[in-house]
């Protein structure tokens, strides 16, 4: 069967992810053949220096694909199959301020998570929505897979204030964490593994994986994250090209410290930010934080790759890496696509999903993916202390989207002080005042503020 080819549009062109993401595409064009690749991105210059890079990358390896990169919305989102969205409002500049002012006042600092992730989220919505917007006038048989974060608040978002809209929300630390654990087996793929799972984005648990004959890989898996976390055995003995940034190799090692609190499950790695924040309090440097370190090396490093393709008009010898985890998303596209009915984890409305839990809450749980979307996996009743969590988590979740929605102050004050990671309301107050102040032009105005004076403790 000749496979249909497709037209995609790359939403964030100017991501320094965004070459990974063409490198891997080109990599399945035999699963996934492509007749047409638009970038978009509001910022125009940072977008050319990717894409001039990218045009001639695909130029050389695949000059049958059309290629174009515009920041005219109507002219990106027209004759498109699927808008691939990963966009970072206020980039790596704001993520700065995300990280560092919780720090202030001793709570985590963290891009999804806690304060981090609320500040983030308030950013994102518009941005996700107008890219919803635009898909909608000009390709409106088209599907959004959306991997701009926090894809928590994003997905929540996207359900209350586009509730008929084609688009699913994914993530790729599940795959990460998949992979690991296939390294750990000793498999040759997590493809050779079937999971369960549940939770919300970035707070989760894997509660069944077995291989394609029925056995059950749990107990193996469980044995090394108990004592190693999921530090790859590779990565323990050291070998090269096996190294791992210190803090991804404290990520993968605080598993163990995160999974005795379930033993019966396998724990997402971001859980640690809820469990044990005051650890990831005393490890982060209040005056150099991951953006930081972002921004002096990942940052630096693509684009000084693409601007020196750029130059030399050729990209033979091109140092930029296959982004193995988005190969996720052409599986998701390709299910769809091709209605392969693909088992995947996604981000879906609940609707009974979870037997006992809220049906309107956006869940992380495998689907089956075909041509009509995602079509949710039952996973039963859930313990009462995930649910308690979830619950929680949720609630922050919900209030974030209506603050954005309604201009609430005291909405968004309400989901500080329910985060897990913040100590009391006055902290949560102060964070809120600090935070406002640095989104300026990004955030909508919060029209009740809460007059209170509170006392510096």
């Amino acid at each position: 069967m000749t496979l249909k080819k497709q037209s995609l549009l790359i939403a964030g062109g100017g991501s320094t992810f965004t070459p990974g993401i063409i490198m891997m595409l080109l990599e399945n064009l035999d699963k996934f053949p492509i007749r047409q690749i638009k970038f978009f991105d509001n910022d125009e210059e940072r977008q050319k220096e990717i894409a001039d890079a990218c045009e001639i990358i695909l130029q050389e390896r695949a000059p049958e694909i059309t290629f174009l990169a515009t920041t005219d919305p109507e002219t990106a989102f027209t004759d498109v199959d699927f808008v691939m969205a990963h966009i970072r409002v206020g980039k790596y500049a704001m993520r700065e301020q995300d990280e560092k002012i919780p720090l202030k006042y001793g709570v985590i600092g963290q891009e999804t998570c806690g304060p981090g992730g609320i500040s983030y989220g308030m950013r994102s919505i518009g941005g996700v929505l107008e890219l919803i917007d635009y898909m909608e006038l000009y390709s409106p048989d088209a599907w959004m897979l959306n991997y701009s974060n926090p894809a928590a608040i994003v997905a929540e978002a996207t359900r209350k204030l586009r509730p008929t809209a084609k688009i699913i929300n994914i993530c790729d630390m599940p795959v990460g964490i998949e992979h690991r654990m296939s390294e750990i087996l000793g498999l040759q793929s997590r493809k050779d593994m079937t999971v369960r799972y549940y939770g919300l984005n970035h707070f989760g648990w894997w509660t069944d994986i077995r291989d394609k004959d029925g056995n059950d890989l749990m107990p193996k898996i469980k044995e090394h994250v108990a004592e190693h976390g999921y530090v790859t055995p590779n990565e323990l003995v050291g070998r090269p090209g096996e190294e791992i940034e210190p803090s991804w190799m404290h990520t993968y090692g605080k598993a163990k410290e995160v999974y005795p609190l379930d033993p019966k499950t396998l724990p997402n790695t971001y859980l640690k930010y809820y469990f044990f924040p005051q650890d990831e309090v005393a490890l982060a440097d209040p005056d150099h934080t991951r953006a930081n370190e972002v921004m002096e090396h990942r940052e630096k490093s693509v684009f000084s790759e693409c601007n020196r393709i750029a130059n030399i008009q050729t990209a033979e010898d091109a140092k930029l890496e296959t982004d193995d985890h988005a190969s996720y998303i052409v599986d998701l596209a390709r299910a769809i696509a091709y209605n392969t009915k693909e088992r995947m984890l996604l981000i879906v409305p609940n609707d009974g999903a979870l037997s006992n839990f809220d049906p309107t809450a956006m869940v992380e749980i495998p689907c089956i993916v075909g041509s009509n979307g995602p079509e949710p996996l039952a996973q039963g009743e859930i313990p009462r202390f995930q649910k308690g969590l979830m619950e929680q988590q949720v609630a922050v979740e919900k209030l974030v989207v209506e603050a954005w929605a309604e201009g609430s102050y005291q909405k968004l004050w309400q989901a500080l002080i329910l985060s897990r990671t913040v100590p009391n309301a006055r902290v949560a107050k102060q964070l809120l005042d600090d935070l406002i102040k640095a989104n300026q032009g990004y955030w909508p105005e919060l029209k009740d503020s809460v007059k209170v004076t509170v006392p510096m403790v």
